[in-house]
């Protein structure tokens, strides 16, 4: 009697079928899976590890969406960012790049939509019940008053300006309306350390391509949302 018994034909072949089909899959599978890293990548400011423009945008408008009322967009400059990258070189302005986008990711939360959207310039929508608002507005500006240590250990001091809007302030859900008058609300704040929220008056600024008009950059400003 035979001691090694066969295994029946045809689930032999079904295993051969799947080895040989496995090879294929295994490979798109790591294509796939490099594809989404890339994709991943394109849609993340490698500095400062924020969304870049268009994901920001299109992430900020389904917030807007979702949360109406309650919802905040707050806008943030970096102050005296010029003489930083002039007087301490390149490389000292990304270190400090970098921290702020960590500091923002950090108070802003992983539900949030947090962007960079080029030079110094960044921009947030997130939930902020009223009753808060002011006090969380407040945790960003000392944040970014917080001195950045450099590379080779020499400490920075940094600043930046805060303005935030909000659909019941300004009585719209668009996002280039509520950048608009958060971006204005920010310059009227500009170097006092504090943010300031805007009003319905911040909204009829004048504006270039959904910024304020007259703000260094405004010419070249591609439309954010």
């Amino acid at each position: 009697m035979e001691s090694i018994k066969r295994a029946p034909g045809p689930i032999g072949q079904r295993a051969l079928l799947i080895t040989t089909l496995a090879v294929p899959l295994t490979g798109s599978a790591v294509h796939a899976t490099a594809l989404h890293r890339r994709l991943a990548a394109s849609r993340v400011d490698p500095l400062t590890g924020l969304l870049r423009r268009d994901a920001y945008t299109h992430r900020a408008r389904r917030l807007l969406a979702r949360h109406g009322d309650t919802a905040t967009v707050v806008m943030v400059d970096a102050d005296k960012f010029k003489a930083i990258n002039d007087g301490l070189g390149h490389a000292a302005g990304d270190t400090v790049l970098a921290a702020f986008g960590a500091r923002l990711t950090a108070w802003a939360g992983p539900r949030a939509a947090a962007g960079r959207l080029g030079g110094d310039e960044f921009a947030l929508v997130l939930e902020l019940p009223a009753d808060r608002r002011v006090q969380r507005l407040e945790q960003p500006v000392r944040m970014l008053h917080t001195p950045v240590v450099l590379d080779d250990e020499r400490v920075v001091d940094v600043a930046a300006s805060v303005g935030a809007a909000t659909p019941a302030a300004i009585g719209s859900r668009d996002l280039s309306v509520l950048q608009r008058a958060a971006d204005a609300a920010l310059y009227d704040g500009k170097h006092t350390g504090r943010a300031v929220l805007a009003t319905a008056a911040h909204a009829t600024v004048p504006s270039l391509n959904g910024r304020r008009a007259g703000r260094p950059g405004t010419a070249v400003w591609e439309r954010a949302a």
